[in-house]
């Protein structure tokens, strides 16, 4: 009797197994027919009036609402490649079911599961000594600009961009250069900033080596070219400060307007005149600017840019090596 129970456990176990290989066999079926540059998008109704078409499989998986908990692994899986990689989401999943597939057949034959894994992870360091085999050095940084544009190109084989894939390659190749810790053979992609305009097109793309602010001078009096920058970085607003509790101010008379006015005058005079002292040129700040502020910043010939963003103030701090000023007594 007790055998009888064991056997039928292990068959429960095993149907458990085929049935979410299965489900990992089906959604891969969906995907294969997104891979590769003849590819086809898939067309994912998100709501009444959303509408995505793509073909990228981590994209799809996530838009899509899988549901079941081997499905979302999988999800995971797709996603885990693209934030790791940036391209193999669909390929990844078809690998995947592929090789269970293959798996399946195995399981039916009366092949334990751990053994499978075991020869699969044997079968992936056979791959890996293989690879390391036929891996060719490349010493002429050309010759590694060439090749790593070619690897760009092939990325880009599938996706919509592809009628401009040489140009946007060199593009992609040279910002990571830019930027990559070649020694720790790390990348941070948080450097760089993709910003797009409307009314262009994929020809137009180019490459800046800096940082563009979307921003304008907050008055346009202000000079709009400016050399030798000594940059300021503002965290603070340039206003007079508020107090935090609830507050009344009584004016019974024209004298005491007048010496409110004078109090806010002084406030704003100290405050540019120690931007001036430090022989600042140029102030970013991430508040805004109090109109009678504004003013007395164009009189003393210091242009300004307000409401920069902080992810923008991010770079600058990494591109220009400058400090964050919290408070305008803190200016050096």
């Amino acid at each position: 009797m007790e055998e009888n129970n064991s056997i039928a456990k292990i068959s429960q176990g095993l149907n458990v197994i085929k049935k979410n290989i299965q489900d990992i066999i089906n959604l891969s079926n969906i995907l294969k027919t997104s891979l590769g540059p003849l590819g086809m998008d898939k067309v994912i109704r998100e709501s009444r009036k959303n509408i995505l078409i793509t073909n990228d499989g981590a994209t799809i998986l996530d838009r899509a609402k899988i549901k079941g908990e081997i499905r979302k692994m999988i999800v995971e899986l797709s996603m885990a490649q693209d934030n790791e990689i940036g391209d193999g989401t669909t390929g990844v999943v078809v690998l995947t079911g592929g090789l269970l597939e293959q798996a399946q057949k195995l399981l039916e034959n009366g092949i334990h599961p751990v053994r499978i894994c075991e020869g699969f992870e044997h079968a992936s360091d056979m791959c890996l000594s293989y690879l390391e085999k036929i891996s060719q050095i490349f010493d002429q940084k050309l010759e590694i600009f060439q090749n790593l544009v070619k690897a760009a190109m092939t990325a880009m084989n599938s996706k919509i961009i592809n009628r401009s894939k040489k140009k946007l390659a060199e593009i992609c190749v040279k910002a990571i250069l830019a930027i990559a810790d070649l020694r720790r053979r790390d990348v941070n992609l948080e450097l760089i900033k993709i910003d797009g305009k409307i009314g262009g097109n994929l020809e137009k793309t180019t490459l800046i080596n800096g940082i563009i602010i979307d921003k304008e001078f907050s008055n346009p009096q202000m000079p709009k070219e400016i050399r030798d920058v000594r940059l300021s970085i503002l965290t603070c607003p340039l206003e007079p400060a508020k107090p935090k509790s609830k507050h009344k101010i009584e004016i019974e008379s024209v004298e005491n307007y007048e010496d409110l006015e004078k109090v806010e005058q002084n406030y704003f005079r100290e405050m540019i005149n120690q931007i001036k002292a430090s022989g600042t040129n140029l102030v970013l700040c991430q508040w805004g600017f109090d109109d009678d502020g504004n003013h007395l910043l164009l009189r003393n010939k210091l242009s300004a840019v307000r409401w920069v963003s902080g992810a923008e103030i991010e770079l600058l701090l990494v591109s220009t090596g400058a400090q964050i000023v919290p408070r305008f007594n803190e200016i050096i």
